[in-house]
């Protein structure tokens, strides 16, 4: 999963990293590390960084600056345990868009390197919990580059995935918008990958650490009880629907084999209806 596809897409990652280490006048120095079937690439630096490479078809991409790490930088609080930010360079090369980002080198290593959902429990203290809430709850006032996720996706993912209408999206907060396992380190947390935040329903980013924990009971019975408080909201449940949704649709790619049933029983317990696996064309974002 973390993993370049293929060569072709591992040589033009690691010279993109070559190129971006160039103009920001740094090298790379330790192991490579992968991101999302080789769309970003990252090392630590002779000056003490990381180095991190995003790749997106041009076609695709925003013509604006990065509106990911960059804006967090601006906008978000440092109550939230998240690296910090020291240069940023872009460019474009045939049919594809790089963004270099020079951050934080952070030493802890994420909780969950090859996938993101949990496989054992982690044995986190206290203190990484509190830390967690203490960084959701700053980062819902800030504002927000975007909305993440949008009411016409649901409406279309839903009936597919959960075989239920969509619910009306009617609360939002600022959230990360990809808080799972691969995302966040051991203690002390530190919370990765800024590139998805913005506007998310009450309750995603707490309820997508939950879907993404079922295999480890302890550990999702945990999230519960630390953010009962939303999940147990009108609101939050539907926060909860809309993970279960996003990740049922992974699911139907080819994603999440062994947790695939567990989250197929969690949406049945939460709708009453058991959702459909479908064998017609993927719903894509």
């Amino acid at each position: 999963m973390y993993s370049p596809n293929d060569e072709t897409t591992r040589a033009r990652m690691v010279d993109a990293l070559a190129a971006a280490s160039e103009h920001l006048g740094t090298a790379p120095t330790g192991r490579l590390a992968w991101g999302w079937l080789g769309r970003t690439i990252g090392s630590r630096t002779d000056g003490g960084h990381w180095l991190r490479v995003h790749c997106g078809e041009a076609a695709k991409t925003p013509a604006t600056r990065n509106e990911g790490i960059a804006l967090a930088e601006e906008r978000v609080s440092d109550k939230v345990s998240r690296p910090h930010l020291h240069d940023l360079h872009r460019w474009e090369r045939g049919e594809y868009v790089f963004e270099a980002e020079l951050i934080d080198y952070i030493a802890q290593p994420v909780i969950s390197p090859e996938t993101p959902d949990l496989t054992a429990d982690p044995g986190l203290p206290d203190s990484w919990w509190a830390t967690l809430r203490e960084s959701l709850d700053a980062l819902s006032t800030a504002e927000p580059p975007r909305e993440t996720i949008r009411q016409s996706w649901a409406d279309r993912v839903f009936p597919e995935f959960l075989g239920i209408p969509a619910p009306t999206i009617a609360e939002r907060v600022t959230g990360h918008a990809d808080l799972q396992w691969a995302n966040l380190t051991h203690h002390p947390l530190v919370i990765l990958d800024w590139e998805r935040w913005g506007a998310v329903p009450v309750g995603y980013d707490p309820a997508m650490l939950y879907v993404n924990s079922l295999r480890v009971p302890t550990v999702a019975e945990r999230i519960r009880t630390e953010f009962a408080d939303v999940l147990d909201t009108p609101a939050g449940r539907i926060g909860e629907q809309i993970a279960l949704a996003e990740m049922l649709q992974a699911v139907g790619r080819g994603w999440y084999v062994e947790l695939a049933p567990l989250l197929r029983r969690r949406a049945e317990e939460m709708t009453g209806v058991r959702p459909p696996i479908p064998t017609g064309p993927r719903t894509t974002t």
